[in-house]
């Protein structure tokens, strides 16, 4: 059973009119313009080895709306055709200031014909009942217009905030930052006292009933490099060799089941600190007459807890690895940071009575009935690099945590109230003028 929007009369005539502003058209209508917008140039692989995306397409079309809003917009870039969107709308008055944030890029669609649920085109946003489907649904632009649209709404019923908001929209998320946030926080001065990044925080039970929670931290995430080194021989000859790519089967199985040092969070996160295998490649392309004599893996460290450090991690597997080298005398292997990986940490938790956790609570009850579930997402996000600076940053969203590879979808209804949940979020924290 679908939640239902609360039928709680409205306390004033301005806010009876930012709700009403906001409905299913109003957003589809927005979502289905931004979903395609720069696509698919605003691809971005986390791959450190492979280039970024583009996402100026994006920027620039935000850019157009900002400004028409009423918005003072900057464009800043640290590297070209990667455009961040800073758009300011100063208080009426004295007040605290509030950070909307959102993606401008998403993760790769992969193979287009996989995409049945857009007839074979990943960025044309398509519906099926309650769903919209296309790349950047959930993660994270369909959530993007859940952020503009609430800004729209209260632009439109004429209500004049004390405080200033800020609709921040970044580049390169998907590669963590270094062209965004951390671009954005630590050379621009980006600052606010509150900030609210809008990304994915909605579940579904198995009942159909459904929520959105409010992500108070985050988990982090690393990549490593691993490396087998065997004997190259001939391939009718493989007694008389050491394979590096066998020698790396037998290692991985004990990588991926191993334990890292950690504290335990309140919030734990949906996945403990563990290891994935994201690549593999051993064997050179014209010697398929030899064994291999090098086979590289890399891992992806995940679910990373507050204290977790980049050299404890490489601590914890430098210790699996001892121990299959002290078990096996024919194996050679070593683990290093991947080249270009950022360490990305996990964050302390925000205060579920402190805002900007407060104003959110509030805003849900006022829309969907019951308490929003409080909890650490497992995923990156920008909320990060907010967190790790000393800024009180949450996520909250109306996309789930799915990261579907193809056929990403969100859930309409979910948008429509998240969206006038953040509208109220944003009035009650900035404050209203009379």
């Amino acid at each position: 059973m679908t939640v239902a929007l609360s039928s709680q009369p409205a306390a004033a005539a301005p806010r009876d009119a930012v709700l009403s502003f906001i409905t299913e058209k109003a957003w589809l209508d927005l979502a289905c313009e931004l979903i395609p917008a720069g696509q698919p140039e605003a691809e971005n692989p986390l791959d450190p080895d492979l280039p970024g995306g583009k996402e100026e397409g994006i920027a620039l079309l935000l850019a157009d709306k900002l400004t028409a809003l009423g918005f003072g917009v900057d464009l800043k870039a640290r590297t070209p055709h990667r455009l961040n969107v800073i758009a300011d709308l100063p208080g009426a008055q004295e007040g605290p200031s509030l950070i909307l944030n959102d993606h401008l890029d998403t993760y790769p669609a992969g193979d287009w014909a996989a995409w049945t649920m857009t007839d074979g085109h990943p960025f044309r946003p398509t519906r099926h009942g309650d769903l919209l489907y296309a790349r950047g649904t959930s993660d994270t632009r369909g959530n993007l217009a859940c952020t503009l649209l609430a800004v729209e709404a209260i632009r439109a019923a004429g209500v004049r905030l004390k405080g200033t908001l800020k609709c921040v929209y970044t580049a390169d998320e998907e590669k963590n930052g270094p062209d965004g946030s951390i671009f954005l926080l630590d050379e621009c001065g980006l600052a606010a006292d509150y900030t609210i990044v809008c990304e994915p925080t909605a579940w579904t039970a198995p009942d159909g009933g459904w929520g959105m929670g409010i992500a108070i931290a985050n988990c982090g995430n690393f990549l490593v490099e691993v490396e087998t080194t065997g004997i190259k021989t001939h391939l009718w000859r493989p007694d008389t060799g050491i394979n590096a790519i066998t020698k790396m089967m037998e290692l991985l199985p004990q990588l991926e089941k191993m334990s890292f040092a950690h504290t335990p969070a309140p919030h734990a996160g949906g996945t403990p600190p563990m290891v994935t295998v994201l690549r593999i490649s051993g064997g050179v392309p014209r010697e398929m007459q030899f064994t291999p004599d090098s086979c590289k893996a890399v891992l992806g460290v995940v679910g990373i807890l507050p204290g977790m450090t980049r050299d404890s991690v490489m601590a914890d597997i430098n210790r699996v690895i001892a121990g299959a080298l002290a078990a096996d005398p024919t194996l050679k292997a070593e683990a290093r940071p991947f080249p270009g990986a950022l360490f990305v940490d996990g964050t302390g938790e925000q205060e579920a009575d402190a805002e900007p956790v407060r104003a959110l609570r509030k805003a849900y009850g006022e829309v969907l009935s019951g308490e929003p579930k409080l909890y650490r997402k497992n995923a990156f996000n920008d909320t990060i690099r907010f967190s790790e600076r000393g800024f009180k940053a949450v996520t909250f969203g109306p996309g789930e945590d799915g990261w579907a590879p193809v056929n990403e979808s969100i859930h309409i209804g979910k948008a429509v109230a998240a969206t006038r949940i953040l509208a109220l979020t944003v009035m009650d924290l900035l404050g209203v003028e009379e």
